[in-house]
């Protein structure tokens, strides 16, 4: 709830291990609040969350699953090394199985020759890459990651794409959120969002064969030109009820088809 406002509202969806599911709608839609509610730092006022078979924030997951936040929490005032180091310790590891950690994802995110640059210092493309690095310290099942490569030029954004799919083939599943629709063309599946509703759970393919358009970003449109029209409909139907009642002893019009594309069934 925002201001006594529901922002996630009848969302029900599921992700599959081993793939890159991409959120995407435009800002404001409610991405950051589901991306919150599947990590668990923010509980929903209805419904239930479960993560690899665990309410989500569950103490248990806490070690299986990485976050990205949209803006960097990484300490600038600190080498890539010792925000690496300092994480590495909070999460528990010691000695060398800390070290090794800190090695490892700094050949992960490609940033060994920062790895003493102050992050006060890094580019944004690096910038993101410290804390994507820091996500991968306890080698996370699931990664969830909010808008990572927004405000990034195209190349950094293909090289950190790179760095997902190299993350995806070796097992791991990212929860990728982005209102950039090009980038959907890098997701394994898609989920489609608008005023806090799942316009569509689909893969790329499935996504267009059902809407028969050329890209996602006709295909996002073309859905909530659906969704708009069938609450449009819906409105008119409530007045129409309103004015004229015997229309109330006619039977209600068929909800929203929900089970794969939630508009579709809507005419």
């Amino acid at each position: 709830m925002r201001g006594g406002n529901a922002v996630l509202r009848n969302l029900t969806f599921s992700v599959p291990r081993g793939c890159i599911v991409g959120v995407l709608g435009p800002s404001g839609c409610g991405k950051t609040t589901l991306l919150r509610s599947v990590v668990g730092v923010q509980q929903p006022t209805g419904g239930h969350v479960q993560v690899m078979g665990r309410p989500a924030g569950a103490a248990q997951l806490r070690t299986r699953v990485g976050y990205v936040t949209q803006a960097p929490s990484v300490y600038a005032d600190l080498t890539v090394l010792e925000n690496l180091r300092y994480f590495a310790a909070a999460l528990g590891m010691k000695g060398w199985r800390r070290e090794d950690s800190v090695v490892r994802v700094v050949r992960e995110v490609d940033l060994a020759s920062y790895a003493d640059n102050l992050v006060s210092r890094l580019s944004g493309g690096q910038y993101s890459r410290v804390s994507l690095a820091v996500a991968l310290l306890n080698r996370p099942e699931l990664l969830v990651m909010d808008e990572p490569t927004v405000g990034l030029d195209p190349m950094v954004r293909r090289e950190l794409w790179l760095v997902f799919q190299r993350l995806a083939d070796e097992g791991t599943t990212l929860l990728v959120s982005s209102h950039v629709m090009d980038e959907a063309d890098r997701c394994d599946r898609l989920l489609l969002m608008r005023t806090g509703q799942l316009l569509a759970s689909a893969s790329r393919e499935d996504l267009l064969r059902h809407t028969a358009c050329a890209d996602v970003e006709e295909a996002f449109m073309h859905l909530v030109e659906s969704a708009a029209a069938a609450e449009n409909r819906a409105r008119q139907r409530a007045a129409d009820r309103a004015l004229l009642p015997q229309l109330r002893e006619q039977p209600a019009a068929p909800d929203a088809e929900r089970s794969f594309f939630a508009t579709d069934g809507a005419r």
